[in-house]
């Protein structure tokens, strides 16, 4: 096969059907990009259950004077010190799955609400005898939380066992939700994208039919005449590729170093770095050429038939 030839009628093809590889070339684009998005967002939300479920607590809070007269779990008056002596030595016979444990006092916990919201009216309020006691405990296994809530949720001088993972779920199921709606229209991005490249090889076909029909009466093989169609597919999906790489590294430059700066701003979080996204780079690419090339190649066994 001539590259000369194959290359002129790629051109050819391109130049003749320009407004249409152009719509290919963006749909191919936003469609790659919704779906390198989704793929860091993936990331994005492992990365932080890894770094905050390694620092959350499960925290068993115990039953004072004031809970006493307004908690039902409380009842029986608030937390002895020979109940917290068979807590603490229940959680030291969990070594398998308790890391740390620390005890919280109620004059530490007022320490730490003074230190958090110190400025709140509420604030000058609050008594250090109010405060509830608590059990720090880190867990070797965050998951397995439920072990240690079914071993002191409603014990005697235990108000409750509070999983801290909780407050974090709200905010990991938003993400996995914008992940799902990111992959939607990705999809949906993506069967236009099909849509057009069949239609733009339908055009380039039936207006080369002439060429393709002398082509075939002089001996030329199938895989001869519908090599420029398909690489023209190939080309605009490529570039189509290529600008959706450029999406990604300019949304995480804005997003996360500058312009929003959110690392700046969010130094709690743990952001993915610029090796997640220069991973995910080859494979929008390589789907960026394969599926137009394909799309094409299925398109042509019908719209091509001399």
């Amino acid at each position: 096969m001539r590259a000369q030839f194959v290359l002129s009628e790629i051109g050819v093809g391109l130049r003749r059907n320009l407004t249409m590889t152009f719509a290919v070339v963006v749909s191919v684009a936003l469609s790659l990009a919704l779906f390198g998005a989704a793929l860091l967002v993936s990331d994005q939300v492992n990365a932080m259950k890894g770094y905050w479920y390694d620092k959350v607590n499960v925290s068993i809070y115990l039953c004072n004077k004031t809970d006493a007269t307004t908690t039902p779990k409380c009842a029986k008056g608030a937390v002895t010190g020979e109940q917290k002596k068979e807590i603490e030595a229940d959680l030291d016979k969990m070594s398998d799955i308790v890391e740390t444990v620390h005890h919280e006092t109620s004059d530490e916990a007022y320490k730490h609400y003074k230190e958090r919201y110190g400025d709140s009216p509420i604030a000058a309020t609050i008594t250090p005898d109010q405060m509830p006691e608590s059990f720090r405990v880190k867990l070797k296994d965050p998951e397995k939380y439920k072990v240690v809530a079914t071993a002191f949720e409603g014990r005697d001088g235990v108000e409750s066992v509070q999983d801290q993972r909780d407050i974090l779920e709200n905010l990991f199921n938003l993400m996995r939700s914008m992940n799902i709606a990111a992959l939607l229209v990705m999809g949906l991005m993506l069967v236009i994208a099909l849509m057009l490249i069949v239609n733009t090889v339908r055009v380039s076909a039936f207006s080369r039919r002439r060429e393709t029909g002398i082509m075939r009466l002089v001996g030329a093989s199938s895989f001869y005449i519908q090599m420029p169609f398909i690489l023209e597919a190939a080309v605009a999906g490529l570039i189509g590729g290529v600008v959706a790489c450029v999406f990604l590294l300019l949304g995480r430059y804005f997003i996360i170093d500058n312009g929003f700066a959110l690392a700046d701003k969010m130094q709690l979080v743990n952001f993915i770095g610029w090796d997640a996204v220069l991973t995910k780079l080859p494979l929008v690419i390589v789907i960026g050429l394969l599926m137009p090339a394909l799309a094409a190649f299925l398109a042509l066994r019908k719209y091509l038939r001399v």
